[in-house]
């Protein structure tokens, strides 16, 4: 352990990690943030070193925060298998080729939040919703004319709001733990504010639906060349649609989540078969020597040839399937280590800067200005989107929160649903927002979108955080502990005191 690192050491970490992430993805023509994470991270740990913190210990705190990501490692590595199986069995195709004859442009993006909503409730697991219904519902938007990031606004949307609502999601169990409250009363907490924020978010959505369809009426003639151009890449059929039912259900019974998508991966793989014409045209070899390969290499289902035919000589018809050939293809597993690597990067950053204390040192000047109840909720909320962008890691933005401000809001008589609502109001849910963070990475990964522009049109996200300082500052269902509840908290402390410096004396 070395000495407290001086609050302009702390800043200078957090300039020189923004700087050096500005200057790789803005100023380097697009580039990208690995290196300027790994470049952060060794500022900080310089800087912890002469202040005498020990490299050992450095890089235990690294390794800590690099084992906490494992689990979304091992689940992007796995999805990027499932995306490919289910683009070669016809899955994700035939849900593109059913969506687009089924939903109407006018609803499309409210219809785009509800499923994902839904399926999202079930799982519990925003990334599986965008990794399977988002994939299919970006194609649809597309071929229906809506821009990707209108559609990825609306997915992402749909999928954090049941991610933040299913008792299976992992940081909805995090966020009563930290707060110390219990799982349903910190749902039922959430209802206010993450349902106002929801109901808006969709009111929203049904206007844009209608705005755009209003000034843009797709052509029929670029809608039938689309289904044409899906049902020659593809077979198309209701029984391909068995993978997704699996997931959905096997999750939504409990099972746990890698189990469940990996059976989702191989139940897609004799399916393969029935899709046999269209494989046959994409490998030389048959499709036997090649399973193994699709999951782990990938799998284009559209070509320039097909293409040309169903476009005959329309430029229009030809850029709009050539988009759209993009999206009937899937990475598989090694498509997804780039952003593998991007957490592994950003873990090493964030670890440092956790095991340092250098969160707590910008928690505890929050704390000094958080003034009455409504500064409070501001006060957490703000320390969440800090360590969402600097840490780099959803979990981390529920526990240092959680652990600086718990006492805070016991002081105030404030009950934990209270504090385990903010921190989920902002802590979950804006964690996609910064592109080096794992859940920025994986839905851009997902969602195949280069930059972070779906961020204006996944209103619940932004919304959801200023819905819950606003409840905060008015005091709507802000619940207060009884004076015996209260009571009983003070007297767990001063046991806890006394535990504590019984082990020092030990």
């Amino acid at each position: 352990m070395g000495k407290k690192i001086p609050l302009w050491q702390c800043i200078l970490i957090i300039l020189v990690m923004i700087g050096l992430l500005m200057w790789s993805i803005l100023m380097d023509n697009g580039g990208e943030p690995h290196i300027a994470l790994i470049l952060a991270a060794s500022f900080a740990g310089i800087l912890a070193c002469l202040n005498g913190w020990k490299w050992a210990y450095l890089e235990q705190g690294m390794l800590a925060a690099i084992n906490r990501s494992m689990q979304a490692c091992l689940i992007l590595s796995v999805v990027g298998c499932m995306i490919a199986s289910w683009m070669a069995c016809g899955c994700i195709p035939s849900m593109m080729y059913y969506g687009i004859k089924i939903i109407s442009p006018k609803v499309f993006l409210l219809t785009a939040a509800v499923l994902c909503s839904i399926v999202s409730l079930a799982t519990g697991s925003s990334w599986s919703t965008a990794g399977s219904m988002g994939v299919a519902l970006i194609g649809v938007g597309t071929a229906l004319g809506f821009p990707v990031p209108m559609t990825a606004g609306a997915v992402i949307s749909g999928a954090y709001f049941g991610d933040k609502m299913s008792p299976m999601s992992d940081t909805t169990n995090l966020a009563p733990a930290m707060a110390g409250a219990t799982l349903f009363g910190h749902i039922k907490h959430m209802v206010y504010t993450t349902g106002t924020s929801l109901v808006i978010a969709l009111v929203a959505f049904t206007v844009m639906g209608f705005m755009h369809a209003s000034n843009s009426t797709p052509d029929l003639s670029v809608i039938n060349a689309i289904t044409d151009f899906i049902t020659a890449s593809s077979y198309i059929g209701v029984v391909t649609l068995i993978p997704p039912v699996f997931v959905i259900v096997a999750v939504a019974c409990k099972l746990p989540a890698i189990p469940s998508l990996i059976g989702g991966v191989f139940i897609g793989v004799p399916l393969f078969w029935l899709n046999e014409d269209a494989l046959n045209r994409v490998y030389d070899d048959g499709i036997v020597h090649n399973i193994f390969n699709t999951l782990n290499n990938g799998i284009s289902m559209g070509n320039e040839d097909q293409i040309a035919v169903i476009a005959n000589g329309s430029e229009e018809i030809e850029g709009v399937l050539g988009e759209l050939s993009g999206l009937l293809s899937g990475s598989g597993m090694q498509g997804m280590f780039w952003t593998i690597s991007i957490i592994l990067s950003a873990m090493c950053f964030g670890g440092i800067v956790d095991c340092t204390g250098v969160m707590g040192t910008f928690a505890g000047l929050l704390l000094k200005v958080a003034k009455g109840r409504g500064g409070l909720v501001l006060a957490t909320e703000l320390m969440c989107l800090f360590v969402n962008a600097t840490c780099c890691d959803q979990y981390l933005a529920l526990v240092i929160p959680g652990r600086m401000f718990k006492e805070k809001f016991e002081d105030m008589k404030l009950r934990p649903e209270n504090l385990s609502r903010a921190l989920e109001d902002c802590g979950t849910i804006t964690s996609n927002f910064f592109p080096w963070n794992t859940c920025g990475a994986t839905m851009r990964s997902f969602l195949g979108l280069p930059d972070s522009s779906y961020i204006p049109y996944a209103i619940l996200n932004w919304l959801n955080p200023v819905v819950s300082v606003t409840f905060g500052y008015t005091g709507i269902t802000m619940t207060k502990l009884t004076d015996e509840e209260y009571a009983k908290i003070l007297e767990q402390r001063e046991e806890e005191k006394k535990q504590a410096m019984a082990a020092l004396e030990a």
